[in-house]
């Protein structure tokens, strides 16, 4: 089997290609590629490869770019920071993807169903265009705000306003850029589904964080790194050795 990798960030090209590697020994990967423009080129030289794995965002726009210039017969599999809401279209599709971090049990899934559908009479066409819709569509329904009870009346919270969730004994508090701590009805994993991966990251079991509340990132012991907020904040939070490499690179998005 031929296999094209098509990956901006060069660690996360390296950690998919050990994986398929280990799963499928067998397996060729063709080249690892980081931009639109170098995998249209790749692909009129050289012809589809059996399978691609494509990141969604790439250094040189998204990855449906590749799709509008050349034309992509065989299957994808998506790697992509978008949570499963906004993929249902991929399934509906027979497309499959991995959320990052990539997990070796869900690479297995993936590599299975792909062998499933190859061995099938025929495979659905998937519907980009519906993709594409859905994901564009998916920004207005992050969570813009919450309603939050003070003594007698609610109050407006802008999510904006937030520099961190914090959960500690079952209660979740949203800690404002000001210091201002509200107490919000939301699990910590239920709000990581609502909140923007793109302005919010979970930095460990208790602690959501707004991009701007960042002001450093210092490296620690074990591989793991602490984070420091802007002022007036002071909290020191700590980020694990697994989950490192996933905040710099949101970070640097």
């Amino acid at each position: 089997m031929r296999i094209l990798i098509i990956e901006d960030e060069l660690h996360n090209a390296r950690l998919l290609s050990g994986m398929i590697q280990k799963i499928r020994p067998d397996w060729e990967i063709l080249d690892t590629l980081e931009s639109v423009e170098e995998s249209v080129e790749w692909i009129t030289e050289n012809g589809e490869p059996d399978l691609y794995f494509m990141d969604i965002q790439l250094t040189d726009g998204i990855c449906f770019n590749i799709f509008e210039k050349v034309e992509i017969k065989n299957q994808v599999i998506f790697t992509t920071a978008y949570d499963e809401y906004a993929l249902n279209a991929f399934k509906v599709n027979s497309i499959d993807y991995l959320l990052k971090p990539i997990k070796e049990e869900h690479l297995i899934k993936s590599i299975d169903k792909f062998e499933f559908l190859k061995q099938a009479t025929s495979v659905p066409p998937f519907d980009l265009n519906a993709i594409i819709q859905t994901i564009n569509q998916r920004e207005a329904q992050y969570r813009k705000r919450f309603l939050v009870s003070k003594a007698d009346s609610f109050i407006r919270l802008n999510v904006e306003d937030v520099a961190y969730f914090h959960f500690e004994n079952r209660v979740t508090t949203a800690v404002t850029f000001t210091g201002q701590n509200h107490i919000v009805n939301f699990t910590i994993e239920k709000l990581e589904e609502e909140l923007d991966p793109q302005l919010f990251f979970r930095a460990n079991r208790s602690f959501i964080l707004n991009a701007e509340s960042i002001h450093s990132i210092e490296n620690h012991f074990g591989g793991k790194l602490i984070v420091k907020l802007t002022q007036p904040l002071t909290e020191k939070i700590a980020v694990s050795r697994l989950k490192a490499g996933a905040i710099k690179e949101w970070l640097d998005r």
